[in-house]
């Protein structure tokens, strides 16, 4: 009889395989990684921010679209006094401006008083003209810099977007496999107080038939004690890690959602064999860096946006010289009776040239633009650098930890079928239970690991798309 039950200490079933999925039911919801990322894609706050960069560009873009907008114009003055019509002008304008930097224009005047202003024409008349910059602004202006501007911010801030993006499902990879990391170590240890729970007892009954020393039951006490606490340390840790995860789940409604104590991660990967995953050589990868790393294309448009400025900045060097043409008409149709010779009769000509006799502001703001334009090319050199050694870095640790994930395997095995050995040579009253007791911490301890070091690995793959840019 007492044979038996001590029998049954050895039938216990094995806790030490990878913790297997939990049945989905009504009360218990498992949450994949997949799942996970499209709720962040889709609610967070902060995918949704960098939405907006791009919709606040556009909306710039479109405001600075405005400084070509046709403007009209009205303008009445008169003076009367003492009874005597001094002059009444009317002048009604349409101003045209052009992306070649030349403005049309044309316009309606009436005018007329007993001491009207004599360059004025009386009665009514009308103008079309243009004004060309031959010089300063021919090439760019402030107006056309601004414009092309505007749209590389837009694109640059589509590149924004992606950065933010690519940070943001980084630190949601790494929030969901610490969680689920933290599940498994609890549920690891979970079991293990289950199973001491059942030895205790059945030590107990050994020792109050006479069968068994009190020190087995003092050291199986302990035991059970210091993995209880291992199971509460590893419980406050998932909780955390779920507060953690809870951080990134948003409703469609912009409201924070809390994940329920029933909710699961996925625990299929903890039987994974990360050896079986194959990845592209280091080329490939660097080739995305070069093709579509976010922060470089940012760089590579923000470098053009310093381009402009430049090219800008060189027109303060030149002289202003603009030619101004208007083709006058009596009445209020300009295009009738127009010859073949516009500077023969009714035009208005007009030039004006006018440049810094020492040109420093020009000289300045030229040099600064020049060497703004330097420093940022530094910059992008350097970003590029570190971006492709962190690329090579993890594209390293991933192989590192294949490898520690298929030496902790071995060692996980070796232990396991060492605890069960020591577990049949206790049963048979060959060995002690300290002895036990420290195969099944051995056991423990690289079960552990071993569960540590996938889920890192887990996280490498996701910090080597980091890295690339490639997460969106």
């Amino acid at each position: 009889m007492i044979y038996l039950k001590i029998r049954v200490l050895v039938l216990l079933p094995l806790l030490w395989l990878p913790v297997t999925l939990l049945a989905q039911s009504d009360s218990v919801k498992i949450l994949k990684e997949d799942e996970f990322i499209a709720v962040v894609k889709a609610y967070h706050p902060v995918a949704k921010q960098g939405s907006l960069l791009v919709d606040i560009a556009k909306a710039q873009l479109t405001a600075i679209r405005g400084n070509f907008d046709p403007v009209i114009q009205a303008v009445n003055d008169k003076k009367t006094f003492d009874g005597k019509n001094y002059y009444n002008y009317t002048n009604s304008q349409l101003m045209v401006p052009t992306w070649y930097g030349i403005e049309v224009s044309g316009g309606f005047e009436r005018n007329f008083g007993d001491l009207i202003n004599p360059e004025l024409t009386a009665g009514r008349s009308s103008y079309m003209g243009v004004t060309i910059p031959l010089a300063k602004n021919l090439v760019i202006d402030k107006r056309r810099a601004a414009l092309q501007q505007a749209k590389l911010f837009t694109q640059q801030s589509e590149q924004e977007r992606r950065i933010v993006i690519n940070d943001l499902l980084l630190d949601a990879y790494e929030t969901y496999w610490n969680w689920s990391k933290d599940y498994q170590l609890y549920q690891i240890l979970t079991n293990a107080v289950v199973l001491n729970q059942q030895r205790m007892r059945l030590l107990r009954i050994s020792f109050e038939q006479g069968d068994r020393a009190k020190i087995d039951t003092i050291e199986a006490t302990a035991q059970l004690q210091n993995l209880q606490q291992q199971q509460a340390e590893a419980l406050l840790k998932f909780r955390k890690s779920s507060f953690a995860l809870s951080n990134f789940l948003w409703t469609e409604n912009n409201e924070p959602a809390f994940i329920s104590e029933k909710v699961i991660p996925d625990s299929i990967w903890t039987g994974i064999n990360t050896s079986a995953f194959k990845l592209e050589a280091l080329d490939w990868w660097m080739q995305q860096v070069m093709g579509k790393h976010p922060k470089l294309q940012a760089m590579n448009f923000k470098i053009k946006n310093l381009e402009v400025e430049k090219r800008l900045k060189f027109q303060n060097l030149l002289p202003k010289v603009d030619v101004k043409y208007n083709f006058l008409q009596k009445g209020y149709e300009p295009w009738k009776n127009i010859t073949g010779n516009l500077l023969d009769n009714n035009y208005k000509f007009g030039l004006g040239v006018s440049m810094p006799l020492f040109l420093r502001q020009g000289r300045g703001e030229w040099e600064a633009a020049k060497l703004k334009l330097k420093s940022t090319s530094y910059e992008r050199q350097q970003q590029q650098l570190e971006i492709e050694n962190k690329v090579r870095y993890h594209y390293i640790e991933i192989f590192n930890l294949q490898q520690q994930a298929e030496l902790l395997q071995s060692v996980f095995n070796n232990y396991n079928e060492l605890y069960k050995a020591e577990e049949l040579r206790f049963a048979l009253g060959e060995t002690s239970l300290f002895i036990l007791n420290s195969r099944q911490n051995q056991l423990l301890s690289s079960q552990q690991k071993l569960l540590e070091v996938k889920a890192k690995f887990f996280i490498a793959q996701a910090s080597l798309q980091w890295a690339s840019g490639s997460l969106q």
